[in-house]
């Protein structure tokens, strides 16, 4: 009996030492996660980057030419101060504070400068460290408000429909061109997604084995972007794109100016966009003609595929002159991808509307002189209003989908870039 007693006090006092050591053990591991953890701060001297910054570009006599400005911040320099004031002026994140102990945080140059140039380079937060004094955390902060000021402040502007005198401005150039009617050239851009989450690869992949997200844009002669839908999957081809698109909403909703326009002496009364072959064959898309057997087919086909180009040559300065939406995207949330895309359009096109007087090559002052001479024209009488009769809308619909008039249209296209250039080309 005395054997066995002793077991179970044994036995009992091992597990009243298991017990308490569990307990103890537990309590130990519930201190040290509670435990706040301390950021680690590293004096930058942020001030010694402001300084560094200001004298290499923006004082009287800045260390690099105007030239070098250009090419870093791909933009001229007083465009870059007009987007500084306009987001120092507007938004409350740009504003130089205070902190507790009376310095000044990071100012606006800096954080500008940080966001433009991660969009321009594409390259991670922390690269710009050790010039402009900013972490990496800080950098990506300062991206993610830079993108959604810029679409508050200037989107409207510069992503906006084509007004009256926008749209007459395209249908003269056009008209120049050899294709009356014209507005620009339609087409899409694929950008890769590396960190796509893994149970959305299947709907975002496409052949080349990567996810990928959809771009369509419509693009003039000067690379303006009119338009821009970007967030479809990549396994979506032109046309799946083109049934999600909005590109025609104005138009069959009755908000977009008409637009009237002759060739080969006969009238239409819908504008166009030129496209490669996937697109449909409707009154409002003209493709090239596959294997022309005539001069006059071989011609036509030789200036739809050069002036197609327009809409190529946006996607291609697109991506030189914003390296990050050429590099695969590495954000996780698709919709601050999103808002990074549509700040580079915006961007884009305020760099346009800033230079394209330099490189302009087509005169429509002639236009001008007299309303005689000008074969398309926008009608500004005619009312704006949206249509709220379904089958009004129904109608214009139709309207642009009808392929006899993409037929008789495209006929008429040929023998006009055959009257114009054919002899010239001879």
């Amino acid at each position: 009996m005395s054997s066995s007693s002793s077991d179970g006090v044994d036995e009992a006092v091992e597990e009243w030492f298991d017990e308490e050591f569990d307990n103890l053990v537990d309590s130990l591991v519930n201190d040290q996660a509670k435990k706040p953890k301390r950021r680690a701060y590293y004096e930058r001297h942020r001030e010694e980057g402001h300084n560094q910054l200001w004298n290499d570009y923006f004082r009287e006599h800045a260390t690099y030419p105007p030239e070098m400005f250009r090419r870093r911040f791909r933009m001229h320099k007083p465009l870059f101060l007009r987007i500084v004031d306009a987001l120092r002026n507007e938004v409350p994140y740009f504003h130089q504070r205070r902190n507790a102990h009376g310095r000044y945080g990071l100012s606006t140059l800096q954080k500008c400068t940080a966001a433009i140039r991660m969009l321009a380079y594409g390259q991670s937060g922390d690269t710009y460290d050790e010039y402009l004094r900013l972490g990496e955390s800080t950098a990506l902060l300062c991206l993610d408000n830079f993108t959604n000021a810029i679409i508050q402040l200037f989107g409207h502007e510069y992503l906006r429909r084509p007004t009256a005198d926008d749209l007459q401005r395209l249908l003269d150039i056009g008209e120049l061109r050899g294709f009356p009617g014209m507005v620009g050239s339609i087409d899409c851009m694929h950008w890769e997604w590396k960190n796509c989450p893994t149970a959305w690869r299947g709907q975002y992949t496409r052949g080349s084995g990567k996810p990928t997200i959809i771009l369509e844009a419509v693009a003039s002669q000067d690379l303006w972007i009119w338009h821009a839908f970007f967030g479809l999957p990549g396994t979506l081809n032109d046309i799946n794109v083109l049934d999600r698109s909005p590109v025609f909403d104005d138009i069959i909703q009755g908000r977009a100016p008409k637009v009237n326009f002759k060739v080969n002496n006969h009238n239409y009364r819908m504008a166009y966009y030129l496209s490669d072959r996937i697109y449909p064959k409707w009154s409002t898309f003209i493709q090239s003609i596959s294997l022309p057997q005539t001069p006059k087919a071989q011609l036509f086909a030789q200036h739809q595929e050069a002036v197609r180009k327009d809409v190529e040559r946006a996607f291609g300065v697109l991506q030189a002159r914003f390296a990050i939406v050429k590099n695969p995207a590495l954000l996780w949330d698709k919709e601050k991808i999103g808002r990074i895309m549509r700040c580079c359009v915006i961007l884009h096109n305020m760099i346009v509307e800033d230079e394209r007087d330099r490189f302009t090559q087509y005169d429509t002052n002639e236009f001008e002189s007299g309303e005689s001479s000008r074969s398309s024209q926008v009608d500004v009488v005619s009312s704006t209003e949206s249509l709220s009769n379904v089958d009004e809308m129904r109608g214009i619909r139709n309207q642009i989908r009808d392929q006899q008039i993409h037929h008789r249209l495209k006929a008429d296209l040929v023998e006009n870039i055959w009257q114009k250039f054919g002899n010239l080309d001879e």
